[in-house]
């Protein structure tokens, strides 16, 4: 019964989360245009559980090169307002769009002439009309099964605050060394800060085959080592190609029998590879530019030394925002 009620709440906020993702439309990139071309920074306000969320995107903006405070909406209202700017954004959240102390604080903010984006499940609410801009968060039905306590709300609104700062992140092309320093206490900023050399795998822990191994030995080595990707290697252990997942697949639907295949005819050739003395930040910024999750590692004459997965940089999920 226990692990029933929580698959069932994790349903519930995949539903949730599935719903909002089908509504996105072009008042999302009327947020994300707005945000870039403020002069100032974008200010993140909401009371109750939507403030505690609105702080964890506050941070995560912040840390993806996009200034940001928490506002509170009491506080606002009693002298903090005076740390908002004329050219600064808003974003206002709330799922009802009907809570009152963060709909008084609007009524000041729209004065002073600040672009309010809202972030609601209530689209003809209070918060709705009085904002420039409306994110539709809206969910069938919260995984509490009162219906009381913010569930799969609170994760939709999460959700599309990382959408916001992934968006931004990627408009603004910040690299892995704009992370890096802004995380320079945090267990990702020192781990690219090392070489590749720490690390990569190495020997039997990467997946490589010669270039006439046939599609079988290939597909083994892809299943054994379990990096979603094969090395093809020369006598010389110089690198001449690569097969990914995605070459397994598309031969497999291809015109040619697979078995009948080589590695050297599965592969890319001419990989992109990283010189074994460059630091981890560089490994991460070229598989970010090149859409990548491996990274074959390589001396000065091409000789295979390791394989870089993007899980050695990001630490398997080790995230540990220190802002």
């Amino acid at each position: 019964m226990t692990i029933a009620a929580a698959k069932e709440v994790l349903l519930i906020e995949e539903q949730g989360l599935a719903a909002v993702r089908q509504r996105i439309g072009n008042e999302f990139v009327e947020a994300v245009d707005a945000i870039l071309a403020s002069p100032g920074r974008l200010v993140i306000t909401g009371i109750g559980k939507s403030g505690i969320v609105g702080q964890k995107i506050s941070a995560t903006l912040n840390s993806t090169g996009t200034p940001s405070f928490f506002l509170h909406p009491v506080e606002a209202m009693h002298g903090d307002l005076g740390m908002v700017m004329a050219g600064d954004v808003i974003l206002a959240i709330s799922y009802s769009g009907e809570t009152a102390e963060l709909n008084s604080l609007l009524v000041s903010l729209k004065k002073r002439g600040n672009t309010v984006i809202a972030m609601t499940g209530g689209k003809t609410s209070s918060l709705a009309t009085a904002s420039d801009i409306v994110l539709d968060i809206e969910i069938p039905k919260e995984a509490c099964p009162l219906g009381l306590a913010p569930t799969a709300s609170t994760t939709a609104t999460l959700a599309m605050g990382d959408a916001l700062s992934v968006v931004l992140l990627n408009r603004k092309k910040f690299q892995a060394e704009d992370f890096r320093q802004n995380h320079p206490g945090g267990s990702l900023g020192q781990r690219l800060k090392v070489s590749v050399t720490e690390v990569m795998f190495t020997g039997v822990d990467i997946p490589m085959v010669q270039a006439d191994s046939n599609a079988t030995a290939t597909v083994r080595a892809l299943n054994e080592k379990n990096k979603g990707v094969v090395l093809v290697l020369s006598e010389e252990q110089t690198v001449l190609g690569i097969v990914t997942d995605g070459d397994i697949r598309r031969a497999f639907v291809g015109e040619n029998q697979m078995q009948e295949l080589t590695a050297a005819q599965l592969m890319t050739e001419n990989p992109i590879c990283i010189n074994s003395d460059h630091l981890a930040a560089d490994a991460l910024s070229i598989m970010q530019k090149h859409e990548i999750t491996a990274l074959p590692v390589v001396d000065g004459q091409n000789q295979l030394q390791g394989l870089l997965h993007l899980h050695n940089l990001l630490g398997k999920g080790e995230f540990r925002f220190l802002v």
